[in-house]
């Protein structure tokens, strides 16, 4: 039998999703809880890694178990067993042929910025801070350059292990909401830092070093040395997985920017 969950996690005080022998990720209490639920082993498969001090509002995963039980028991008896830190959201059972990784579409990250000349205190390890002013409308022309099917190893992480550096990257939306500026970006898929990596670009252009045609020269180039520095993971937030409707899933695993929103507020604190 296979059980599809939907999660989401404060990564502050985490060292990421994937599980590592100290045993202080999100993979490794989710996986205890399940396990204590099920009472047998259980081996989880989400639809993403997220690192260190990153957060989600919808991470999806999915695990194979032969226990009987209600649904309940995957929700509340399992977020009775995770940290504060961690919920389950959702559970369900779906066919043998769903996975949470390849049976994905897209992904949509939010990176949640406070650009203001000091920095918070109630919203900190929730949400990125930069002091300088930041043009929006610069840093929406540069984004563009990015949106469609390109090589972004100048987005990369020196130890990201996928196949290929190329994305198709379907959105790269800024909106300002007062001090808060929340960048939307959707893709099919990401590689290791590319939305920090991105957001630390842009911020650069925001900030008058370079012009916004800086981004595509980045591009072309494809040396992630001459990019900027990879941003803080505070601000980071996997906000959304899209799946075939086939599947079954809940709405609020696609979430819209205008939903979100308010969450990501009280969140931040801010």
């Amino acid at each position: 039998m296979r059980i599809a969950l939907v999660l989401e996690y404060d990564g502050y005080g985490f060292h990421g999703w994937q599980s590592q022998p100290s045993g202080d990720t999100v993979q490794d209490a989710v996986e205890a809880a399940l396990s204590t639920i099920a009472a047998d082993n259980v081996r989880v498969i989400a639809a993403g890694r997220t690192d260190a001090g990153v957060h989600a509002l919808c991470q999806v995963l999915h695990f194979d178990t032969q226990a009987q039980r209600p649904t309940s028991a995957w929700v509340r008896g399992v977020n009775a067993l995770l940290p504060d830190g961690i919920a389950i959201l959702w559970a369900s059972q779906v066919s043998d042929e769903f996975h949470a990784r390849y049976c994905a579409i897209e992904r949509c990250y939010l990176y949640i910025l406070l650009n203001h000349p000091v920095r918070p205190g109630l919203g900190h390890g929730n949400i990125g801070w930069f002091h300088e002013s930041l043009d929006l409308e610069s840093m929406r022309s540069a984004a563009q350059m990015l949106v469609g099917e390109h090589d972004f190893s100048a987005f990369r992480a020196a130890e990201c292990q996928a196949l290929s550096p190329v994305r198709n990257l379907t959105k790269l939306d800024i909106q300002r909401h007062g001090d808060i500026i929340i960048y939307e970006i959707r893709a099919n898929a990401f590689l290791h830092h590319m939305v920090r990596n991105i957001v630390g670009c842009l911020v650069y252009v925001g900030k008058g070093k370079y012009p916004p045609e800086w981004i595509k020269a980045l591009l072309e180039g494809r040396d992630r040395a001459a990019a900027a520095p990879t941003f803080p993971a505070a601000g980071l937030y996997l906000a959304g997985i899209s799946y075939d409707a086939k599947w079954k899933l809940p709405d609020h695993v696609n979430p819209s920017l205008a939903a979100v929103l308010p969450y990501c507020r009280a969140r931040t604190g801010l």
